[in-house]
């Protein structure tokens, strides 16, 4: 099904965000929208929360050529944050990859993609440059890297911005194990305290979207028909963010180490346990993004103050903590 408001928007530049419930395409929905841009919003269901007035909604399923195909007619950018589910990349991301890069060839517009560090695999390095070599020895790196060498080789103009770890939204390691004990004064360290690890806070990121986008339409010739720019993000060591938390709640934490060994044991039975545990090692190697590119690209990069950050996730975890005791209350 396909659903498009009426209303009529002045002209201007055109995107259209693949995934628009997901966390990194509510963001981008809201940047572009702030930004001036006209939005198409798709989504397989309903928006999970209002869209900007100006913005369209699209429902339909992003494997449906012709309705993605109509949809991305006339449009300067689409912003593939299509996020499928994380147990079943193997059979779920080349259909996917596919039928993105004939929409993107189909309609001539620019393709941006958010990349992730998996790329480097299991021994990636402390410094993440767009030279670093990819190695495609984990599940994961395999299919981020067939995923990028696709939309290389293909017709349409591709721009990846590299991210650590999302900060924001639901679903993240923050809601699901670090933040989950805030509210009884406790956090979760996912190894050891010491390691520097890369974050990106969702509006943050979208904003890098929409500057590398507007840069790029501006002057055409600022990027390569492909091109991967690093965004640095927060790089943030365990011991740092537990006493950013802290900070923001006034209040010491007990800090727990998370239960890798109870993944393991359901790995064999759950292939989402499977998958969460092949990650490990993003928590035992040291590791942060050079955003040097980006920044030459689009001068001062969007960096939110991590006191704000944090205040901010500290928020959303008191509110999804009343929530659920709101919901348990009611049951």
């Amino acid at each position: 099904m396909t659903t498009l408001p009426s209303q009529q928007h002045p002209p201007g530049r055109r995107v259209l965000v693949l995934g628009a419930n997901g966390r990194l395409g509510s963001a981008a929905v809201q940047a572009f929208a702030s930004a001036g841009w006209q939005v198409t919003a798709q989504a397989r269901q309903a928006p999970r929360q209002p869209l900007p007035a100006s913005v369209q909604a699209l429902q339909a399923d992003a494997l449906d050529l012709p309705a993605m195909t109509r949809a991305a007619q006339g449009v300067d950018l689409i912003v593939h944050a299509l996020n499928p589910d994380y147990a079943r990349w193997d059979t779920l991301l080349p259909p996917l990859t596919d039928a993105v890069i004939r929409v993107a060839e189909a309609s001539g517009a620019t393709l941006m993609l958010p990349g992730n560090v998996y790329n480097f695999g299991r021994e990636l390095p402390a410094v993440l440059t767009e030279s670093t070599p990819f190695v495609a020895n984990t599940p994961k790196a395999a299919q981020r890297i067939a995923l990028e060498a696709a939309m290389a080789a293909s017709r349409a103009r591709s721009i990846v911005i590299r991210a650590g770890d999302f900060l924001g939204g639901t679903g993240t390691w923050i809601d699901l194990a670090i933040g989950k004990g805030l509210p009884d004064c406790r956090i979760t360290q996912m190894g050891p305290q010491d390691l520097p690890h890369a974050w990106a806070w969702l509006p943050d990121l979208a904003q890098v979207f929409v500057q590398v986008a507007e840069r790029v339409a501006e002057r055409p010739d600022a990027l390569p028909r492909h091109a991967v720019l690093h965004y640095a993000g927060l790089t943030l060591t365990g011991a740092e963010l537990q006493a950013a938390f802290e900070a923001a709640l006034h209040r010491p934490l007990q800090a727990r180490a998370f239960p890798w060994w109870a993944l393991r044991l359901a790995a064999p039975f759950s292939p989402m346990m499977r998958a969460l545990s092949e990650m490990r090692y993003l928590w035992q190697r040291p590791h942060r993004l050079d955003e040097t590119r980006l920044r030459a690209l689009i001068g001062p990069v969007p960096h939110t103050p991590l006191a704000q950050v944090v205040q901010r996730l500290v928020t959303a975890a008191w509110d999804q903590n009343l929530s659920s005791k709101r919901k348990v209350a009611v049951v």
